[in-house]
C-alpha cells in the first residue's frame, strides 16, 4: 500500500478533489485526513503495551 499526502490551501479545490476521491473508494481508495491518521498511529502504540485489569487500576487509583 501507498500513501500518498496532498496539501490543499483552497478550501473550494478541498472538496473538489475530495468530490474525485470518493468516487475511487470502490476501487479500494482509503481516505484518511492527517488528524485521523496521526490518532490512529497513537492508537496502534498502545497495542503493545501491557493492560491491567480494571479492578487492579482502581486499588492503584490513588
Amino acid at each position: 500500500m501507498e500513501t500518498i499526502t496532498i496539501n490543499i490551501k483552497n478550501d473550494k479545490l478541498t472538496d473538489k478533489v475530495t468530490r474525485f476521491l470518493e468516487l475511487l473508494k470502490d476501487d479500494g481508495l482509503e481516505i484518511i485526513n492527517k488528524e485521523d491518521y496521526e490518532d490512529l498511529k497513537l492508537l496502534r502504540e498502545t497495542r503493545v503495551e501491557e493492560s491491567i485489569p480494571f479492578e487492579e487500576y482502581l486499588k492503584n487509583e490513588n
